[in-house]
């Protein structure tokens, strides 16, 4: 399930079609951008956030491993963001993602923790 989840996440990543992204997540979802900030909370509003941030228009690339798959998956990953006249340093992400996923599909529960890679870092 966490595979096909995965598919829909980063093609939503890749559109920012709001319905793609609310397709993605339950009613009464949180989207924890960190662990340590309040979560975004609803389809609609993690909809909003996400489109927001406009990642679509960048060139980015993402590779992602499966370390636990169930009711609540594990997904380490490493986002790669290349250089641009507006961001003229590339920047490279490791993530590590925390996915509580309900029967229908949909995730309820979403929590990123993520690291800029130091050699990269400001």
């Amino acid at each position: 399930m966490i595979d096909r989840w995965m598919e829909s996440y980063i093609a939503a990543w890749r559109s920012d079609d709001p319905a793609a992204v609310a397709a993605l997540f339950s009613q009464d979802a949180h989207y924890y951008t960190t662990p340590y900030r309040p979560p975004k909370t609803g389809r609609d509003e993690i909809a909003r956030w996400w489109v927001g941030q406009q990642d679509s228009k960048i060139d980015w690339t993402f590779e992602y491993t499966v370390l636990v798959d169930g009711d609540v998956s594990v997904v380490r990953g490493i986002t790669f963001y290349p250089a641009t006249a507006e961001d003229p340093k590339a920047r490279t992400y490791h993530n590590l993602w925390t996915i509580r996923m309900q029967p229908d599909g949909r995730a309820s529960e979403f929590v990123e923790f993520w690291m800029r890679q130091p050699d990269e870092a400001a």
